[in-house]
């Protein structure tokens, strides 16, 4: 049995010889290496996920699609070596310096194979997902995530085991006598190579040009769809499709319809349009009663999913403090972030705006002089801050506040002694919450009402924080460990604010940017987006007790507005939830390509190329089982995604000026020629 065992092996090596041994060879073992690697690697991250994904056929089709696309990102990474082996000369593989070299690249070779592979686990490690828009951005901002993965993970051990298997991958090969043989390939003549190399460059553009990851099946079980990607492939569609024309990959209905629509949806509140024919969300909301000209402190908490709340989950003991705070709150209990990273939670907080697919508008061009909730706090003479732990560079979150008339404080303005803990991240939370209380006293001292919108850090991988602020170790309790911390600092922070003679004319916001993991079975797993929203008023003015109704982060700057009793125009595009049947609330929420709209348990699900999934949401379960979307959920989805992306396209998403805020504003029509346009140019995919 063994002799036969070898024979075949054997044999397979001798073959692979025959085809190794001519000048583009190195192509045929580069692609074989990485195609067993990315194989291993399929594997281990299915075992790594054997409790969510399907073990049923679709593993079938989940290898088959698998090595698919290994070979398309295997021949794209190949372009390079194919350009190499085609020009260099036909004696240059016979020179002792280029053989070096060659056994050099293949050192190489093997080792960033290798690097891609335990990159990938780290980032399911933390996401659940191929590398994605995230691997992109973390690609940008190399400063704060080099430095995250040196905290987080033991990286000389990694490294060191990286050059083990790199070397021991190189002698294994050396010994099938496979690297030889390319070596002393037979010389080929300049047309030889040209013709081979073009051959090589041409399968590999097909491949590119051909495949594509929309045309990947769809999969009941989102583990196993993203298993059957493959990660520098996803890596490198996500770069390409870091902004989506909405028109161009998303259902649609024609542009009148669609803000007709919308229309009927943002009166529901009883406000009024104040431009009921333009393509606009202008409208006015009027309050009933005296305006509270309170200041407010928003706290936007990193990764701070409502599961840690012992207030949402009994289980928990995480969160003394908040359990506390939230008996003395206003609680929000059915509240969801529309997506999955801090910018978005920015750009909903902020902006009231569903998330346009793509890249968010914190990271967009064209972003400053928007309608956000700091405009409508300025236009009362209130003093609006960006208070960060770390530095705003980053997610281009200085750019945007600033360009939308926040002050900015963050780790750049700071003093070195007023930073007494960091990581890559930023200052601790302790940290950032003394600048927040500081600033609150200039800003008292001056006589100037605030709202300030700071960020934290801490909860967030490395988990680092002081020593002796808990009974959790740092790092090494991970998550737990970072969410007691933010705990014990909310709460040390509101202390500290007690003692402050502004303390009783402030509302607090205690809000999550979104929640600690956004994976799950399902393309948009609802429960992983169930966030807290606790709104505290130490003076007594807004009455602590409980919301039931569903809302989402867009309805968090009308909501508190209404709290507040103003009376304004909005071009939001969230509800004050108080004022809304219960019935008819919803939320949005979605990924960077998925866009959702959940109602009445109906969760309703566009995708790029027309893309459409209906859902019915189990509460109780937090399942998700498919079914057919209504016309009715479709037409609602659309309106609100379609008239957000228009707006904003079209430069309309603006501030109201000041001087007369119930009059048209100039901008709010379409550009000339623009209706008409896009009257010939689109074709409603949703039918009248």
């Amino acid at each position: 049995m063994a002799s036969s065992v070898s024979a075949g092996f054997n044999a397979s090596i001798s073959w692979l010889g025959r085809l190794v041994a001519r000048r583009h060879g190195a192509l045929v073992l580069f692609v074989g290496a990485f195609m067993c690697v990315s194989t291993v690697t399929r594997l281990a991250l299915l075992l790594k996920s054997a409790g969510e994904a399907s073990w049923n056929s679709s593993l079938l089709a989940l290898f088959a699609w698998g090595a698919l696309y290994d070979l398309g990102a295997a021949a794209f990474a190949a372009i390079p070596l194919i350009v190499v082996l085609t020009v260099l000369p036909s004696s240059a593989l016979n020179r002792r310096p280029v053989r070096w070299l060659a056994h050099a690249a293949v050192f190489v070779a093997i080792a960033l194979v290798l690097f891609g592979s335990v990159a990938e686990w780290t980032f399911w490690d933390e996401f659940g997902a191929r590398f994605n828009f995230i691997a992109v951005d973390y690609l940008v901002y190399t400063t704060e995530v080099v430095g995250n993965i040196r905290e987080s993970y033991k990286l000389p051990a990694i490294l060191a085991g990286l050059a083990a298997a790199t070397a021991l991958g190189q002698w294994m090969l050396g010994r099938t006598g496979l690297v030889s043989a390319w070596l002393n390939a037979a010389p080929e003549t300049v047309a030889q190579r040209h013709q081979n190399g073009l051959g090589w460059l041409a399968a590999a553009l097909v491949l590119g040009l051909v495949l594509n990851e929309d045309q990947l099946p769809y999969f009941r079980n989102n583990y196993n769809r993203e298993l059957a990607k493959n990660g520098l492939w996803s890596l490198f569609a996500a770069f390409r499709n870091n902004e989506l024309d909405y028109p161009r990959f998303y259902l649609t209905l024609p542009d009148e319809q669609a803000f007709a629509r919308l229309r009927a949806e943002l009166t529901e509140d009883g406000s009024r349009l104040l431009n009921p024919q333009a393509f606009d969300s202008l409208r006015q909301v009027d309050n009933r009663g005296p305006e509270l000209n309170l200041n407010v402190i928003q706290l936007t908490v990193e990764s701070l999913s409502a599961e840690f709340l012992g207030t949402f989950n009994p289980a928990s003991r995480l969160t003394p403090n908040l359990d506390t705070l939230a008996t003395e709150s206003l609680v929000f209990e059915n509240f969801y972030a529309t997506g999955t990273r801090t910018d978005r939670g920015m750009e909903a907080l902020t902006l009231s705006l569903p998330p346009t697919p793509g890249r968010s508008i914190v990271k967009r061009s064209h972003n400053d002089h928007l309608f956000t909730l700091g405009s409508v706090f300025r236009s009362r003479g209130y003093d609006t801050a960006f208070l960060y732990g770390g530095y705003g560079y980053f997610d281009n979150m200085n750019a945007y506040f600033g360009g939308n008339g926040y002050r900015i404080v963050d780790r750049t303005s700071a003093k070195a002694e007023d930073i007494t803990f960091a990581n890559a991240w930023g200052a601790c939370d302790e940290d950032l919450y003394r600048w927040t209380l500081r600033e609150a006293d200039v800003a008292h001292a001056a006589g100037q009402p605030f709202h300030f919108f700071a960020m934290t850090t801490s909860n967030h991988r490395p988990f680092t924080y002081p020593e002796g602020r808990i009974d959790l170790p740092p790092k090494i309790s991970g998550r737990d460990g970072a969410v007691k911390y933010t705990d014990f600092t909310l709460g040390q922070f509101l202390r500290a604010a007690a003692t402050k003679p502004w303390f009783k004319q402030t509302v607090f916001v205690i809000v999550a940017d979104h929640c600690a993991s956004s994976a799950g079975k399902t393309e948009l797993p609802v429960g992983n987006y169930h966030i807290p929203l606790l709104i505290y008023a130490p003076g007594g003015q807004i009455a602590p007790g409980r919301v039931k109704t569903l809302a989402s982060q867009i309805d968090f700057a009308p909501t508190l507005l209404g709290l507040l009793n103003w009376s304004y125009p909005s071009r939001f595009f969230g509800h004050d939830v108080r004022r809304i049947d219960p019935a008819g609330a919803h939320a949005l929420i979605g990924t960077y390509q998925k866009l959702g709209h959940l109602e009445k348990g109906e969760l309703t699900v566009l995708s790029p190329r027309q893309g459409l999934n209906g859902y019915h949401y189990d509460v109780a379960q937090a399942d998700l089982t498919p079914i057919s979307p209504t016309d009715p959920a479709v037409r609602e989805t659309v309106s609100y995604y379609q008239t957000a992306s228009y707006l904003y396209r079209n430069g309309l998403y603006r501030e109201v000026p000041h001087e007369s805020p119930g009059a048209p504003v100039r901008g709010n029509a379409p550009p000339p020629g623009r209706l008409a346009k896009l009257s010939r140019d689109q074709t409603p995919l949703v039918t009248p």
